[in-house]
């Protein structure tokens, strides 16, 4: 069974730094593009960020210049670098993933970290 798992999230002060982690884990014979989704209270998702197993990256317009995201294939894992935080990037933190196992393809949701930014 496949699983994504993040970690990281938490309580950080207006202009602090977070790593997110996103993790799979199970039979995967491969993943293609990865990214990272947030929803705050009240607001719809929103795009965060994407990278390609080549490592092409998009970026949502309210975190371009200060999150960064990458991928380890060989740790199956993703990241997401986030830099001068601000109060309105507090959500809850959702990965995805598009995962090949067992022959068949699909995309896979994590269940969410909740990044905090708050003084």
């Amino acid at each position: 069974q496949v699983r994504l798992v993040e970690s990281g999230g938490g309580l950080v002060q207006p202009g602090g730094s977070l790593r997110l982690s996103c993790a799979a884990s199970g039979i995967i014979f491969s993943i293609g593009p990865m990214g990272w989704y947030r929803r705050a209270p009240g607001k719809e998702r929103e795009l965060v960020a994407t990278i390609t197993s080549g490592g092409n990256t998009n970026y949502g317009d309210s975190v371009k210049g200060r999150f960064t995201i990458s991928r380890s294939n060989a740790l199956n894992t993703m990241y997401l670098q986030m830099n001068s935080l601000k109060p309105e990037d507090t959500a809850l933190y959702y990965c995805y993933a598009d995962i090949t196992s067992r022959g068949n393809r699909y995309e896979y949701w994590g269940q969410g970290t909740q990044v905090t930014v708050s003084s």
